[in-house]
């Protein structure tokens, strides 16, 4: 039996103050449990990369790999060094050379021979995530029409794969990412500035590799699978402009605090003088194939599925879900009070599968992540429910500025809260939704999966 991905589950149990609290906690672990299992790259990768002597079958295309004099492997995220090897030890010695960034730590326990796995700094670039990238684009840079091109993308290879256009140094554009996440930005927000200050993102390392056959790998780690924002879109037309990430720097009303070289770069690019990005209809994709590995729905079908091989009934109700977490968490706390009424006709246990990702404005210096938050809100709108569950994670197993996943909520979370001596609104003020989940032993930790889907939330009623 493998061991569990949620490390610790018996103390998450063991806080149920009920049998019915308990039941429901143990069901909304299980279908996070699940989903872990369902987001492992090489699970994934097994399930749609097959080789039948020299073609590569990938999602119902075939790849003739002796039409090619050479094949070359570059990219990066979260979950780059699991498709690597998976990639790896399916093709072997056709590959002729790969250069990957992965994080920092990701690449300990994980041989390859063909595929450099470079490691570099997440969520916000460094001079290594830079380095790696200039390797790929030297590895690109004689690529003719006979040469395949194999790019592997999953979260995290924004910041993983920093190469900014002349004008920009990598601090102007740690600088700037620092300043997007406080301010609450969506990941496609971020990812359009990103594009625009880039000499790869947004379509660039489709024109550095062109007139080579591209195939992109992508494990999505955003809401809706976008292909131009999965990675900031590196191998995929950009319908944004230079004046649309100015106007969501200005939206976010941090256009007046964003390093001057990064102001006069958008300026640029709105007057002309800086080229925008490739548009669809460039020659420069007519032989790029981008295709969608995983998602969130990947995920959260696994959950539901988890919760119907128990008995339960499973809900299966976004993978679209946004927002400010605090406001989501209210929204969410509501379902399950709803199911508990018995006024829908819903057998019980009952399992409501929701995945997404949702933002934090950040506004105290405490601890936390959007998961935590969320669950932290929702834990105010279940006090003295019974029978009632709600627990959320980030499937790459770090939630904002912790080492927790996420948390688990139930109806007496708020009653243990204050017999501790914490206030939880006093919390949410501060943004410190890890320290008052830490304390009553209801954060969730998996440590780093090494891949990212988005996140998860499950609410359960017993």
């Amino acid at each position: 039996m493998l061991p569990p991905l949620i490390k610790n589950t018996d103390s998450l149990l063991a806080n149920a103050k009920s049998r019915r609290d308990l039941a429901a906690r143990r069901l909304a672990l299980g279908c996070l449990e699940a989903a872990l299992r369902a987001a492992e790259p090489t699970r994934i990768m097994r399930s749609i990369l097959s080789l039948t002597g020299s073609k590569l079958h990938v999602k119902g295309r075939d790849y003739d790999l002796s039409r090619f004099d050479r094949v070359f492997v570059v990219g990066g995220g979260k979950a780059a060094a699991s498709m690597a090897t998976s990639l790896e030890k399916l093709l072997r010695d056709r590959i002729t050379e790969g250069y990957v960034n992965i994080p920092r730590g990701a690449g300990s326990r994980i041989k390859t021979q063909r595929i450099k796995l470079n490691e570099a700094s997440h969520p916000i670039p460094d001079k290594s995530g830079l380095n790696g990238v200039r390797r790929m684009l030297d590895i690109l840079k004689d690529v003719t029409s006979r040469d395949l091109v194999i790019c592997l993308l999953s979260g995290g290879a924004s910041a993983l794969m920093p190469y900014p256009i002349r004008g920009i140094t990598l601090r102007d554009k740690q600088l700037m990412t620092e300043i997007m996440l406080k301010s609450g930005s969506t990941i496609n927000e971020l990812n359009c500035v990103r594009k625009h200050l880039s000499y790869v993102k947004g379509g660039g390392l489709a024109r550095a590799a062109f007139p080579a056959t591209i195939l992109t790998l992508a494990l999505s780690d955003v809401v809706g699978d976008p292909m131009d924002t999965i990675a900031s879109g590196p191998t995929s037309p950009d319908p944004s402009t230079f004046a649309s990430a100015i106007q969501i720097l200005k939206n976010r009303k941090v256009w007046k605090i964003v390093p001057e070289s990064v102001k006069k770069v958008l300026r640029e690019g709105v007057s002309g003088k800086i080229s925008e990005t490739p548009k669809q209809g460039d020659e420069v994709f007519r032989k790029v194939s981008n295709m969608i590995m995983g998602n969130n729905r990947t995920v959260c079908t696994a959950a539901a599925e988890h919760a119907e091989s128990l008995g339960a009934q499973a809900i299966f109700l976004t993978s679209l879900l946004e927002g400010e977490a605090k406001e989501v968490g209210i929204v969410i706390s509501a379902i399950p009070r709803e199911l508990a009424m018995n006024r829908t006709g819903l057998k019980k246990p009952t399992a409501v599968i929701m995945g997404g990702e949702t933002t934090v404005e950040v506004r105290g210096n405490g601890l936390g992540g959007r998961n935590q938050e969320m669950m932290l809100c929702a834990s105010i709108k279940l006090e003295r429910c019974e029978g009632i569950a709600v627990a959320s994670i980030g499937t790459d197993g770090l939630d904002g500025n912790t080492p927790a996943a996420g948390a688990i909520v139930d109806g007496y979370t708020v009653r243990r809260a204050r017999a501790a001596g914490m206030e939880p609104a006093s919390f949410l003020w501060k943004n410190d939704s890890y320290r008052f989940f830490m304390k009553l032993r209801d954060a969730i930790i998996t440590g780093p999966t090494g891949t990212n889907l988005n996140d998860v939330t499950v609410a359960t009623v017993a």
